[in-house]
């Protein structure tokens, strides 16, 4: 059994993929990235866009705006504009360390997501406690991924811890629920300080605008759900292990 393992790894061969050092994995062709407007030929257009989008996303004043953190990326407003300026690029770079950073513009320049402190004190070694509080599964399913052989999170320094008492911070999926706020407080309360949290996924940055929002956010990583390699884009640019 175990000669018969070993034929098969023989075989397959090293299959981490080369990012950041290498090529970018391969995205789907449905993928949505970063969107992208040509506001010249935008202010043509009544507005199509603002009532086709279902989350209310969009808004126009004077220039086009689209916050990320509520978008589905759904492609609603892209198929409704009837001049075709705006759409959704390929560029995964969505992860923005404040929330207004995630108001964008179209212009192609991705939010910054440089936590200065957090790359000082955990730029080499950063665990998270992942806490799924009332999510659908979905970002769950891309956050646990980054664990698999193809992205190997731990190459970077990066893992996931099962006590938050031995975590450097957290990632936090889904809006909170009632029944998983208590549960997201004393998670919160018993990472040692200093300590800093993930919000990923549409749903949880949403919920971060509330004023009853249960913990601070450090990182804001949109998507419904985001693709794994924006996740661990964002945590990489949080740290300052790749270049803005």
């Amino acid at each position: 059994m175990l000669l018969d393992i070993l034929r098969v790894r023989v075989k397959q061969g090293f299959r981490t993929m080369a990012y950041p050092d290498g090529p970018l994995p391969a995205l789907p062709d449905r993928f949505a990235g970063l969107p992208v407007v040509d506001q010249d030929r935008c202010s043509l257009c009544p507005g199509h866009c603002l009532s086709s989008c279902p989350v209310g996303a969009i808004e126009k004043n004077g220039a086009l705006t689209i916050d990320l953190g509520l978008c589905l990326f759904c492609r609603e407003c892209q198929r409704a504009c009837p001049f075709g300026v705006l759409s959704f690029g390929s560029d995964h770079r969505l992860g923005s360390s404040s929330r207004e950073g995630l108001i964008s513009s179209g212009d192609g320049a991705p939010p910054l997501a440089l936590n200065e402190r957090a790359a000082g004190l955990y730029g080499q070694v950063f665990s998270l406690r992942v806490v799924s509080a009332g999510g659908c599964g979905a970002c769950e399913a891309d956050v646990n991924v980054l664990n698999t052989l193809a992205w190997d999170l731990g190459r970077f320094g990066i893992n996931y811890g099962a006590s938050p008492r031995h975590c450097d911070g957290m990632i936090l999926i889904g809006p909170v629920t009632p029944n998983m706020e208590e549960a997201v407080i004393e998670t919160y309360r018993a990472i040692p300080e200093p300590k800093f949290v993930i919000a990923v996924g549409t749903c949880t940055v949403t919920a971060s605008s509330r004023e009853d929002f249960p913990v601070p956010v450090d990182l804001y990583i949109p998507g419904c759900p985001p693709h794994p390699l924006t996740i661990l884009d964002g945590m990489l640019r949080f740290l300052g292990k790749v270049e803005e």
